[in-house]
């Protein structure tokens, strides 16, 4: 009779781990808008992971140092994913922030799975069923609704925001990212990948930091500034990944992975109370198509999972 009870609650304490890393990420969309006008994108990038680095550097430098042998051998592998996923993808997600609002920004990026899909085609010969087709092209639809504001002749005209398409351009690289990591080395700890990948992608930052600095000038650093420094090096990058991988671990990869799709829905919700933007019909239909087009696309992955 206990084992019951005691099994749902990890279930559900799985669960909440999972929505909190979302709340967390969809913060990242929040703060990328709202801040566009305090800090250069490339700035507060390049802080964001000189913070996460420091935060995690004294739970993984010993393990690190352990596997030396391993970095050395593959950081070939390190330096790409880095580039994809700390460099490029948060960078190009903090300059989309400029020209389109923060619902857009996590929208949009809820479509990674979609070329996620796509480039396991490509690169692992990976067999897309007619389901994960069929979810694709709802979920592409929802991207297309969305970045054109239900206009069709927006396509034509080549009118949508540019702050839409360097979103998009961030999905696509987010799914590189996500098809690299799948290739993590053997033998090599998640500390290790992750304080490899973060210092990496933060050394490949720094020249276009350093540019930047002297093209608009130092950083104004007042409190929101620091406080968002503080948020996406610590919170949005730290917390967010350990508690999802934790998620993972208690509930599977097929049931996590769908709760990411709820970050649009936060970030709504937040860029509407601090930001003033308005949830309009379109963003709903997006919401809802993108949803349905994911999980759609991950029915026979989770029906496979739960057998």
């Amino acid at each position: 009779m206990s084992d019951r009870p005691q099994s749902q609650s990890t279930t559900r304490s799985g669960y909440l781990l999972a929505v909190g890393a979302t709340i967390l990420w969809a913060g990242n969309f929040v703060l990328a808008r709202g801040l566009h006008e305090e800090i250069p994108p490339v700035s507060l990038a390049f802080w964001r992971w000189v913070t996460a680095v420091a935060a995690l550097a004294p739970f993984a430098l010993r393990a690190t140092v352990a596997d030396w042998q391993l970095v050395r051998r593959h950081l070939a592998y390190l330096s790409v994913t880095a580039l994809l996923g700390v460099t490029m993808f948060n960078t190009l997600i903090y300059t989309a922030g400029h020209t389109t609002n923060a619902i857009n920004l996590s929208l949009i990026a809820a479509s990674s799975p979609i070329f996620i899909v796509l480039l396991a085609r490509l690169f692992y010969g990976e067999r897309i069923s007619a389901t994960k087709a069929i979810g694709t092209l709802v979920a592409v639809s929802g991207v297309v609704i969305l970045i054109t504001n239900g206009s069709f002749s927006r396509v034509l005209e080549m009118t949508f925001a540019i702050g839409d398409v360097w979103m998009l351009g961030a999905a696509i690289i987010f799914a590189g990212y996500n098809i690299l990591v799948k290739r993590k080395p053997d033998g090599m700890s998640m500390l290790t990948f992750l304080l490899s990948t973060f210092a990496l992608g933060t050394l490949f930052l720094l020249p276009v930091y350093l540019w930047e600095h002297l093209a608009h000038g130092p950083v104004t650093l007042n409190r929101s500034t620091l406080l968002a420094v503080l948020y996406v090096g610590v919170f949005a990058s730290l917390a967010a990944f350990f508690a999802w991988n934790r998620a993972i671990t208690i509930i599977g990869p097929a049931r996590t992975a769908v709760v990411y799709y709820l970050t649009p829905v936060f970030s709504g919700i937040g860029s509407s109370l601090f930001l003033g933007e308005t949830i309009s019909v379109i963003h709903v239909l997006s919401i809802a198509l993108i949803i349905i087009g994911i999980l759609i696309a991950n029915r026979a992955q989770q029906l496979k999972e739960v057998s």
